[in-house]
């Protein structure tokens, strides 16, 4: 008897957890119905995040061989390596590859794998802020929050890309979600939970997600609301509990990496040193926001790219961050401060928590990449983008409350947001002047039917709704026009084809621009292939001797082997300026895919071994290829990661590296030899071999000091970034002054490298 009651109690459980299940599947799918503003948002940004997302190919080519590598080798996997066997790390910390990684070994390896997971996570943030923001101003500001979100042209952009950001923003997202509901009942569980994402989010990307942290703090210990009684010691000690998490689950990966011996671990990427410490404190932190040189920050301007231009108030405004996320920054701003007007921050009045969390994450991004002097691609305002729809939504819900206040609150908000949209429609190039005339006429009567006549609560909300609809129209165009084409795979960017990875049309990375279809380094690019349009030439070359020239703001021409960089392709000459000279081939960060190819097949049959480049960027191109025994180990352009003799000594000792592939003028600016660019705005010339910084600062190039088109410089050798970083070009001379010389023609092509088998001990002995 008591058996068969044990029995029946045993089977009973599983169908008594089963139905309790399905019962809470099934409220959370009535809460859903419930709201169909959020299933339309939801929408919006499925459509825009997954609509043709094959398009975008492998995207960001340096973190989708990143994740080739780690999907087959649970070692790279573990330490994110970028290379099969193990040598260099990325230059980021790996939860988001992680995901990447996975999705890779479960559904296979092909772009949709790396891209759709990316996808989700943006409709995940669009979710999570539609409901932080819902707890506190009603679902119609939830939907305004969540719809702006959606509709920011670099969420789009970055939604459809590869990059670690979108990791990043939904953990930080999480993160305040967390925070909002430890505000409303002062469970010290939320907070832990806050904490988690935090970290999480310093797994993504590192420093920059602690710009959320003291908006986060100072909410918690300031805000009192109703019903939440606990005392001031209680509070400092969830917020101890909660950084405890975050602390531990930050530092997790960190901590892995710093306790693993260096010969089993790959060398840290965007390191000198070889430490995890460096590339937080340094690479990935502090050097971001005080000068640090990267890929060439001078350059650029425009829509895109390297630049973000000149530091200051209304940067977030300029060509190139405006139209990525400043259409709304007015609205924003109108309605946080009117939030600290109408609360007068008071501890007891629900908002303050919320606008103290959320309006510190949004002031603390603001002013870093209003301010920041080192790398600040403008891709970065994706992380300001949330932070600023939620101000949004939060200024919409207050908007539609009754009283003059809130009428005059609204109409405020309206026209800050029509002020700061019509200044970006100004820089966006004329591709979106159709919205002009439509923001000046529906804002202004907006804001005079707000602050004029005392209409219904309905009414109302058709006002600010039609406003809100007619600020939303260019950046919803700028989205849409995002699916249209491949962002660029390294910079990417919101908005039409023309806002390339070096800014607008004509610009650098349009189609006649630097390293745009008829740029430098495009397919018809300073010693392209021909082609019209920027420094491109009308005239095809081969690899051997051509020439060509063309009209426009200057001429020239080129003739010699063709330089295969940033700056070349093979031997033509184009509108703007010319080149003259020899160099060897490489890809727009050192060696080509051509070239790596004939390298690693010639050591696959000459007794195997891993063939060594300069630039991670190459190595990863050929990795996606299918050549497996390919590393990348001066950082990503080549210029970054300075590994050491000794270091290099202990791969090769212990068989983890054999070929070094001769300098291939790596790195922006190297393997240049003549006459510069004339035209633009003025003359330069510049001669030498090996790496330069992008406009000769160092080393070779095509441009004086004074000016990106002007003056001359000369000189020979490797020369390096900005900031003095030479990547590993002292280990790669070692290498090849102890190395057995092998040049091997494949296809007409000759590929030189360098056997260092057996040659652990030579190498040594030259570097002292």
């Amino acid at each position: 008897m008591t058996s068969g009651s044990i029995g029946g109690l045993g089977a009973a459980r599983p169908r008594a957890l089963a139905q309790a299940g399905s019962a809470r599947a099934a409220r959370a799918a009535r809460a859903v119905w419930a709201r169909p503003e959020l299933l339309l948002a939801l929408g919006v940004a499925a459509a825009l995040n997954l609509w043709g997302l094959s398009r975008n190919g492998w995207a960001n080519t340096f973190y989708a061989g990143a994740v080739r590598s780690m999907a087959s080798s649970w070692h790279d996997f573990l330490f994110a390596s970028l290379d099969r066997t193990g040598l260099m790390t990325i230059d980021k910390p790996p939860l988001a590859f992680w995901i990447q990684a996975l999705s890779v070994r479960v559904f296979g390896w092909h772009s949709l794998s790396i891209l759709v997971p990316q996808a989700l996570m943006g409709i995940a943030a669009v979710g999570l802020t539609y409901d932080l923001v819902r707890r506190r101003f009603g679902r119609a500001a939830g939907f305004a929050a969540g719809l702006v979100l959606a509709l920011t042209p670099i969420t789009v952009a970055m939604s459809r890309d590869n990059n670690p950001d979108q990791a990043l923003i939904l953990c930080c997202v999480a993160a305040l979600w967390f925070t909002v509901r430890a505000l409303e009942d002062g469970r010290t569980r939320w907070l832990v939970w806050s904490g988690v994402c935090v970290g999480l989010g310093f797994e993504a990307k590192m420093s920059v997600a602690l710009f959320v942290v003291p908006g986060i703090a100072l909410a918690w210990l300031w805000a009192r609301p109703p019903g939440v009684v606990t005392s001031l010691w209680m509070r400092v000690r969830a917020l101890l509990w909660g950084g405890l998490a975050m602390t531990a689950v930050g530092l997790a990966w960190p901590l892995l990496v710093t306790l693993t011996p260096a010969a089993d671990r790959p060398w840290i990427s965007g390191t000198s040193d070889n430490s995890i410490w460096s590339l937080i404190v340094n690479y990935n932190g502090v050097g971001r926001v005080t000068g640090q040189a990267g890929a060439p920050a001078t350059a650029g301007g425009g829509g895109g790219g390297f630049s973000s231009g000149a530091t200051g108030v209304f940067r977030l405004l300029n060509s190139a961050l405006g139209g990525q996320a400043g259409w709304l920054l007015g609205f924003a701003l109108v309605a946080g401060v009117g939030l600290v007007v109408l609360t007068r921050l008071r501890r007891a009045d629900e908002r303050t928590g919320w606008l103290i969390a959320v309006g510190g994450a949004f002031a603390v991004s603001a002013v870093v990449f209003s301010f920041a002097s080192g790398i600040v691609h403008p891709y970065y305002v994706s992380f300001l983008a949330p932070w600023t729809a939620m101000l949004v939504g939060a200024g919409v819900g207050e908007a539609l409350r009754p009283g003059a206040a809130a009428r005059a609150f609204g109409a405020l908000a309206i026209a800050g947001g029509a002020i700061t949209e019509l200044v970006v429609i100004g820089r966006a190039g004329g591709s979106v002047s159709w919205a002009t005339p439509l923001v000046i006429v529906v804002c202004a009567l907006a804001v005079l039917a707000l602050l004029v006549v005392a209409f219904p609560a309905r009414v109302r909300a058709v006002i600010v709704a039609v406003a809100l609809a007619a600020l939303l129209a260019a950046p919803a165009a700028w989205a849409v026009e995002t699916l249209g084409h491949a962002t660029s795979s390294t910079f990417p960017a919101g908005g039409p084809a023309s806002v390339g990875s070096f800014g607008g049309p004509g610009g650098f990375g349009g189609r006649g621009g630097f390293g745009g279809r008829g740029g430098f380094g495009g397919r018809a690019g300073f010693g392209g292939r021909g082609g019209a349009g920027g420094f491109g030439g009308v005239a095809p070359a081969g690899p051997g001797a051509g020439s060509g020239s063309a009209s426009g703001a200057g001429s020239g021409s080129a003739s010699g082997a063709g330089v295969r960089s940033l700056f070349g392709g093979s031997g033509a000459a184009g509108r703007g300026g010319g080149a003259s000279g020899a160099g060897p081939g490489g890809g727009a960060f050192g060696a080509d895919s051509s070239t790596l190819r004939a390298a690693s097949r010639y050591a696959a049959s000459h007794g195997g071994g891993t063939v060594a480049v300069e630039s991670q960027s190459s190595a990863a191109e050929a990795i996606i290829a299918g050549e497996t025994n390919v590393a990348g180990i001066g950082g990503f352009s080549g210029l970054e990661s300075s590994v050491s003799a000794s270091w290099l000594a202990m791969e090769v000792r212990d068989g983890r590296l054999r070929w070094i592939l001769a300098d291939t003028g790596g790195g922006f600016g190297g393997g240049f030899t003549g006459t510069g660019v004339a035209g633009a705005a003025g003359s330069g010339s510049g001669a030498g071999s090996g790496i330069g910084s992008l406009f000769g600062a160092s080393g070779s190039g095509f441009a004086g000091a004074a000016a990106p088109f002007g003056g001359s410089r000369a000189g020979a050798g490797h020369g390096g970034l900005s900031d003095g970083r030479t990547g590993s070009a002292k280990a790669f001379a070692i290498a090849e002054k102890v190395g057995r010389k092998v040049t091997v023609t494949v296809d007409g092509q000759s590929v030189t490298m360098y056997d260092l088998k057996g040659k652990a001990s030579a190498i040594l002995a030259a570097a002292r």
